[in-house]
C-alpha cells in the first residue's frame, strides 16, 4: 500500500491567521489564509488543493483508459473547480466540476466520452470525493469519425 502525506501549519486565529501546506515531502510549501479562501486574496487554499489532486488523478485516469482501450493520448489538460458553500451546518463542498480536453489520434467521440466518464467515476479522488456532485465536460480535440 502507498501512503503519502501532507502536512499544515497555521498560526493565529481564523481572520488574520496564516499557514503554510507542505507538499512533496517539503518539495513545495503553499501558504494561505482566510482571505485566499473565502475572498480574493493571494495565496492558495485548501478547495485549490483538492481540486489540482482532483484534476490530476482524473486525467492520468483517462490517459490510463485510453491507453488500455488502444488510443494513448497525446495531451490531457483538466481544470477543476471546486464549489465551496457556506449553508446551515457551516461550509460544504457541494460539486466539483472538471473540464477537460485530449488529445487523443486515432479515438472516437462515442468512445472517448465513455472513457471519459469511466475515468471519472474510477480514479480514487473522484471515489473520495464522491459526496460531492462530480460533473464532466469532455472535448476532443482530435476526433476520428465514427
Amino acid at each position: 500500500m502507498t501512503i503519502r502525506k501532507a502536512h499544515a501549519k497555521w498560526e493565529g486565529n481564523l481572520k488574520q491567521g496564516q499557514g503554510t501546506i507542505a507538499l512533496g515531502g517539503g518539495k513545495l510549501d503553499v501558504p494561505y489564509d482566510y482571505g485566499a479562501r473565502f475572498e480574493d486574496g493571494a495565496g492558495s487554499n485548501p478547495e485549490e488543493l483538492i481540486g489540482g489532486a482532483h484534476a490530476g488523478c482524473f486525467s492520468m485516469a483517462l490517459a490510463h483508459a485510453l491507453s488500455e482501450a488502444g488510443h494513448p493520448p497525446t495531451r490531457i489538460e483538466t481544470t477543476a473547480r471546486v464549489h465551496l458553500e457556506k449553508n446551515a451546518g457551516g461550509f460544504a463542498i457541494p460539486k466539483i466540476e472538471l473540464e477537460t480536453e485530449a488529445d487523443v489520434p486515432g479515438v472516437d467521440e462515442d468512445t472517448f466520452q465513455r472513457l471519459a466518464e469511466e475515468a471519472k467515476r474510477n480514479c480514487p479522488v473522484s471515489k473520495v470525493l464522491s459526496a460531492a456532485e462530480i460533473t464532466l465536460d469532455a472535448k476532443l480535440l482530435s476526433a476520428q469519425p465514427t
